[in-house]
C-alpha cells in the first residue's frame, strides 16, 4: 500500500484507533472518507477536520449498501478499504445470560467486517491499486480471559484475512492486517487510563510507520503485539496468558 494518495474509506473511525488512524492518513496526503452510527459526532468531525463522513450501522446489511452507494457517488477513485468498527465487551460465560452480548459482539466484529467485503469486493478490483485492511487484535492468538467473544471474534478475522488475500492474489487488491496490542483507547471503560497500555499516539506512529517503510506487509505488527501474536509458535503461550490476565 502507498502512504499517500489514496481515497480511503473507514468505517468505525470517529473514535479510538479508527479516528487517530483516519487523521494521520489525511495528513499522509490521502482524501480520507470515515463513517459511523452516530450523525451529531460525523458532523463535528466533518466541521473539525474536514472529512467527508457518512452515517453507517454495520450490523445493518442494509445500512452497509446504502453508505457503500453514498461513498462511491461521491468518492469513485475509491482504493482503500479499512474495516475498523468493532466493539470489546466482558462476559461470564459461567452463566447463560453472556449469549446477548456474544450475538452482539459476533455480528458487529465479524459480520460487519465481511459484509463490509462483500459491499466493496467488485468495486476495489476495478481500482489499479487497491487495498483492504482488517482489524485484529494479539487478543485473537493470546486470549483475555474475560472477553471470550471478542477474542474469538478477532481470531476469525485474522483468518478470514489470511483467506481473502489468498483469492484477490492475481488481482490489483492488497489484503493487510492490523494486529493492535492493548492500546490506552476507550474500547472498554477505563482502558485509556491503563498505564501498562500502549499510549494512542505510539501505536499510530509505530503503525504509520510500518505501512509506509513495509508496502508489502500481511500484517502490521507494531513491538508491543509481537509476544501476543507468536506465543505459541516461541513456546510461550503459558507465560503469555498469564501477562495478559495481570492486568
Amino acid at each position: 500500500m502507498n502512504i499517500s494518495d489514496n481515497t480511503i474509506f473507514i468505517p468505525g473511525g470517529t473514535s479510538g484507533i479508527g479516528l487517530a488512524l483516519a487523521l494521520r492518513l489525511q495528513e499522509a496526503g490521502n482524501t480520507v472518507v470515515i463513517g459511523g452510527r452516530r450523525t451529531e459526532v460525523l458532523d463535528r468531525l466533518a466541521a473539525e477536520h474536514g472529512f467527508d463522513v457518512v452515517t453507517l450501522d454495520i450490523g445493518d446489511p442494509a445500512s452497509v449498501l446504502s453508505a457503500r452507494d453514498t461513498v462511491l457517488a461521491a468518492h469513485p477513485d475509491l482504493n482503500v478499504l479499512i474495516a475498523m468498527a468493532g466493539i470489546m465487551v466482558a462476559e461470564d460465560v459461567t452463566t447463560a445470560g453472556f449469549l446477548g452480548t456474544a450475538e452482539r459482539i459476533i455480528d458487529t466484529n465479524v459480520l460487519g467486517p465481511v459484509r463490509l467485503v462483500a459491499a466493496f469486493t467488485e468495486h476495489l478490483q476495478t481500482r489499479s491499486d487497491a487495498t483492504i485492511i482488517t482489524v485484529s487484535s494479539g487478543l485473537a492468538h493470546t486470549p483475555l480471559r474475560v472477553t471470550p467473544s471478542y477474542n474469538a471474534s478477532k481470531a476469525f478475522i485474522h483468518q478470514f484475512t489470511e483467506s481473502i488475500r489468498l483469492q484477490f492474489a492475481g488481482t490489483s487488491v492488497q489484503v493487510i492486517e492490523l494486529v493492535p496490542p492493548a492500546v490506552r483507547t476507550e474500547l472498554m471503560p477505563g482502558q485509556s487510563q491503563v498505564e501498562a497500555f500502549l499510549p494512542l499516539d505510539d501505536y499510530i506512529n509505530e503503525t504509520m510507520s510500518l505501512l509506509a517503510s513495509e508496502p508489502d506487509a500481511t500484517e502490521i505488527l507494531v513491538e508491543r503485539v509481537k509476544p501476543l501474536r507468536f506465543s505459541e509458535v516461541n513456546g510461550a503461550y503459558a507465560q503469555a496468558i498469564a501477562l495478559v490476565n495481570s492486568h
